[in-house]
Formats: structure tokens, C-alpha cells, sequence
């Protein structure tokens, strides 16, 4: 849908008196058959709304501490029955990690500070979600930084203008790499999320 979601629900609307057969898409097959189940996710979609529960983990890793971090994230989360897609977004394919950022309900942005910024990719990813519209979803934070982190500042930033989002309490500050405390913070943030 990407950022036409208010459009698509007009569409719908209209659509929702009418004995639909067909549907022919501009991108990808002709739907002919189980066409209640593809409208609804049509609305689903259109409504920015998320398909299932989860938490996508998105992160970027310069010297693999954050990676490290958001692993001790997905373990503890995993253990308490939550589904977590996690994107290496410098390794990973984009669209992949942005269709799991639509699908799922909560998100955590994960990334370094970088030149007083955060790292190229994670910029990249933060600007495909908010161009399509992105919203009523739960966002956390983890950010890296040895001597001023400023990375969650950034990235919380560029999510201000996005509607209907949720900021977890929990978010968590390293400084390069994980010690005894930070794995408690990102347990109590595991515990939020879950």
C-alpha cells in the first residue's frame, strides 16, 4: 500500500457492497479464488495495521557488540514464546526487513552511533518505514556509543512524525561492549516486549 493506505480504505468502502470475482492487482497475480481472505489483508495493510504479534529486530553492528545485544534480546524474548524476525541490515535484504517492520506489531531499532548519527543502513531502513507511512506500532531503542551515544535521539527523531506509535520504556544505552548491567537492561526490555 505504501503511503496511499487512506486511499485503499476508500476503495474498500466502495468495494464492500459489490460481488468482487476478480481481483487484478497492478503487481503480482489474478485472484480469483479465497478473495475474503486477500480483502481483508488488502485492509489489514491500507490500515497500517499489523498482521501478527512479534517483535522484528533491526540492527546495524560496526564491531558486533550491538549485534551481541540484540541476540541477548531475541534469546530472552524467543524463551518467552515471542516470534522475532532479526535483520542484519547491512547484510540483509531491505524489503525483507521492512515487510517484517509492516507485519509484526513491535519493532527495536538497534544501531551504533556514527559521525554523531547513526549508521548509513539503519538511516536507510528508518527512511523506507516512515516514507510508506509507518505507524500503530511499539518501537524500542538500543543504541552503542563509547564516549556520546546519540543514536536513539537520531532515530527517534525520525520516527516524530509518524503517527500512533509506541515508545517502549525500556530502551537501552551501551557503551561498546555488553557488561553485567546492560544484560539486565535488556532483559527488563525483553520483559516489556513480551
Amino acid at each position: 500500500m505504501g503511503k496511499y493506505g487512506a486511499q485503499v480504505q476508500n476503495v474498500l468502502k466502495k468495494a464492500a457492497a459489490l460481488d468482487i470475482k476478480t481481483i487484478c492487482p497492478l503487481h503480482g497475480e489474478i485472484l480469483t479464488e479465497n478473495l475474503g481472505y486477500y480483502i481483508g489483508l488488502y485492509n489489514t495493510w491500507s490500515a497500517y495495521e499489523p498482521e501478527a504479534e512479534g517483535v522484528t529486530i533491526a540492527y546495524t553492528s560496526v564491531y558486533g557488540h550491538t549485534a551481541e545485544a540484540v541476540m541477548l534480546l531475541k534469546t530472552e524474548l524467543e524463551a518467552k514464546g515471542v516470534k522475532v524476525p532479526l535483520f542484519d541490515l547491512a547484510r540483509c535484504d531491505m524489503s525483507e526487513a521492512v515487510e517484517d517492520a509492516f507485519k509484526y506489531n513491535k519493532i527495536v531499532l538497534a544501531t551504533t552511533t556514527y559521525n554523531g548519527e547513526i549508521f548509513p543502513f539503519m538511516r536507510t531502513f528508518i527512511g523506507d518505514l516512515t516514507e510508506r507511512g509507518y505507524k500503530n506500532r511499539t518501537v524500542a531503542f538500543i543504541e552503542n556509543g563509547s564516549w556520546a551515544p546519540t543514536a536513539q535521539k537520531v532515530m527517534r527523531g525520525m520516527l516524530e512524525n509518524c503517527k500512533d506509535l509506541k515508545f517502549a520504556e525500556n530502551n537501552v544505552t551501551l557503551h561498546a561492549a555488553m557488561k553485567a548491567d546492560d544484560k539486565k537492561k535488556i532483559k527488563a526490555l525483553a520483559e516489556e516486549l513480551a
